[in-house]
């Protein structure tokens, strides 16, 4: 999962309280008490619902529906207690003091029950032939019904992976919402279909109209920012598109944002479920090696925040030794740290030369510490040995694939390094770099003169010949 940027805490916590569905689910809790009536599930009695709906203000036909789903999202967040048999007695649950005397962590923690109490009722079809499923043990038949409740969990849960992943940016939540249909295809077409068959089109199509009624019960709770599916482009069945999805306007079709309590929200769930999802911020009170591991595959705005986080809890000197020390290496991974450490060292003013200078004489940092010495215009810096100079540039290289892979920007640093030293793979191959053959290869790869991607190759074999020696 990409990095990202959290909101505080405390503003997350505060946009929980004011979601429409918690607040209505709190308030619900200090009406309630010993007077209160529920079924033997936990609800509202009908009798009781008119005046829950009068306490929160709604109105309508789905006045009483919309107060008993902020009762049971009272009850399963813990903001009240049900004791006893059936009709048992209400009393205010541990976790509403929280609320109003916790700390913003705690608040959020609330925020997250109710969150996988309305997930896991979105996940849940609209089952009107509930009474005609069940079996005479009281059980329901789900087969009869055509759904499989795991199987409609997890595309949920799908769904919103997705989601986390396409409305991300590294500096936080993206502006631009998703257009339904994108993110429907994101899940259910394969995704090197560049046409979609019947099939895949209907499947689509069925999911868009699930998904626009989940998106409906997911935005009270704070989760998502969503524009619903336009009612005119439904039949009167409500079933299915009336018209094809077309580019001409898209947002009809449904469009769907993370918040950014719904960002906190899922990477919560993600980390759960034993997914990897980094937030900036996270590695700021660990070690330096922690750093330069952890923000190897950030992208460089993301890596830059959490290293200017890392910075600005150390002094000067002592981060720029830790840094070198963790720097140090000759497995796979070695190179992009060092990239990762020379671009954190470009944050750390001439306080840190001592520290640089230090390591002028090793072989695997010489060539980084020059590089930050002379931008600084340090006096006395030594040159480089034309050994040294290819180790770096190996070294550099091998960082660049790990980071971008094939990318424009390195084929443009091949070309240069190819055209400006004629002799270059002639001398590159006898690199005491454990990536020396590896980059070659590369060389040969991403260069487009065929003369030059064949030197290359053959200077990628006899440098993997010579350290199998």
């Amino acid at each position: 999962m990409p990095p990202v940027r959290l909101h505080p805490e405390a503003e997350l916590a505060r946009a929980a309280l004011s979601t429409p569905l918690l607040s209505r689910a709190a308030r619900l809790a200090r009406w309630a008490g010993p007077a209160t009536r529920v079924d033997a599930g936990g609800g509202l009695v009908e009798e009781q619902l008119p005046a829950a709906a009068e306490l929160l203000g709604l109105s309508g036909e789905d006045a009483a529906a919309r107060a008993s789903e902020a009762w049971r999202i009272a009850v399963d967040a813990g903001l009240v207690e049900i004791t006893g048999e059936e009709g048992g007695t209400v009393t205010a649950g541990g976790e509403l003091a929280l609320l109003t005397g916790g700390s913003p962590h705690d608040v959020l923690g609330v925020w997250l029950a109710a969150l996988e109490a309305v997930v896991a009722d979105a996940s849940v079809p609209d089952l009107d032939g509930l009474a005609d499923a069940l079996e005479g043990n009281g059980e329901v038949d789900f087969s009869s019904l055509g759904w499989d409740p795991q199987a409609e969990a997890d595309f949920l849960d799908g769904v919103l992976g997705n989601l986390y992943l396409l409305t991300l940016s590294e500096d936080g939540p993206g502006d631009s919402p998703v257009p339904l249909p994108a993110l429907v295809a994101s899940v259910i077409a394969p995704g090197d279909m560049a046409d979609p068959t019947n099939d895949v089109l209907e499947r689509i199509s069925d999911a868009m109209m699930r998904l626009d009624d989940q998106f409906r019960m997911l935005e009270p709770i704070g989760l998502v920012a969503y524009q619903p599916v336009d009612e005119a482009l439904l039949t009167d069945s409500g079933e299915e598109p009336a018209e094809p999805l077309d580019d001409t306007d898209v947002a009809r079709y449904g469009m769907v944002r993370l918040t950014p309590l719904g960002v906190y929200g899922l990477r919560t769930r993600l980390l759960e479920a034993g997914f990897t999802a980094p937030a900036v911020g996270e590695l700021a009170d660990k070690g330096a090696d922690a750093l330069l591991d952890g923000t190897a595959r950030f992208g460089q705005s993301a890596a830059r925040a959490e290293t200017e986080q890392w910075l600005a809890r150390r002094e000067a000197p002592a981060a720029a030794r830790e840094l070198l020390a963790a720097a140090r290496g000759t497995d796979p991974g070695a190179p992009l740290r060092r990239l990762r450490c020379q671009q954190a060292l470009s944050l750390i003013g001439t306080e840190a030369e001592p520290a640089l200078r230090e390591v002028l004489g090793d072989p695997e940092l010489g060539g980084l510490a020059r590089v930050w010495l002379s931008e600084r215009g340090a006096c006395d810096v030594p040159a480089p040995s034309p050994e040294l100079v290819f180790w770096l540039t190996v070294d550099t290289i091998a960082a660049q694939l790990q980071a971008e892979g094939n990318s424009e920007e390195l084929q443009a640093l091949v070309e240069g390094l190819a055209e400006q030293h004629s002799g270059f793979f002639a001398a590159a191959w006898r690199v005491g770099h454990p990536a020396t053959p590896d980059v070659l290869e590369a060389m040969g790869r991403l260069h487009p003169d065929k003369k030059v991607a064949k030197e290359a190759r053959k200077a990628a074999f006899k440098a993997r010949s010579r350290q199998g020696a």
